[in-house]
């Protein structure tokens, strides 16, 4: 798949989403990795002004899930996320985030993904494990 129908699937499968309403946007795809990007602003801040947690882990587990629906064959499955761990390195309180899925583990049921967020000056911000599981779509 190119970079542009990447682009374009992630567009269609995202409209009226969380993904949509975070303005979360699929940048760049290799072999084994997604990055997506996400604007820092005030409707993603916690009170205190800077990127809210939650926020920052919707991005991971919305980057990590595409990259396993972009990866396995979705006519015949579907995929969620299972379990997600955070940690939180640095604060932001502007500019964007990029969250970048790497393969941990590919297996044929579960995938566990290695996500690394990112300030635009390439500063660590957050480092999250997501794994996911594959589950056969049920025939008629």
């Amino acid at each position: 798949m190119t970079q542009e129908e990447i682009r374009e699937l992630s567009k269609k499968v995202c409209k009226n989403t969380l993904m949509e309403t975070l303005e979360i946007e699929f940048t760049e795809a290799g072999e084994d990795f997604l990055v997506a990007k996400m604007p820092v602003t005030p409707k993603v801040h916690q009170p205190d002004g800077v990127l809210h947690g939650g926020a920052t882990v919707a991005l991971a587990e919305s980057v990590g899930s595409m990259a396993s629906y972009l990866f396995l064959d979705t006519k015949e499955f579907y995929v969620r996320g299972i379990e997600i761990a955070a940690n939180h390195i640095k604060s932001i309180s502007e500019g964007y985030v990029f969250a970048k899925a790497t393969y941990l583990h590919k297996g044929r049921t579960t995938q566990l993904w290695n996500i690394q967020i990112t300030d635009e000056a390439e500063n660590l911000i957050s480092v999250v494990k997501l794994t996911t599981i594959t589950l056969p779509k049920k025939k008629n």
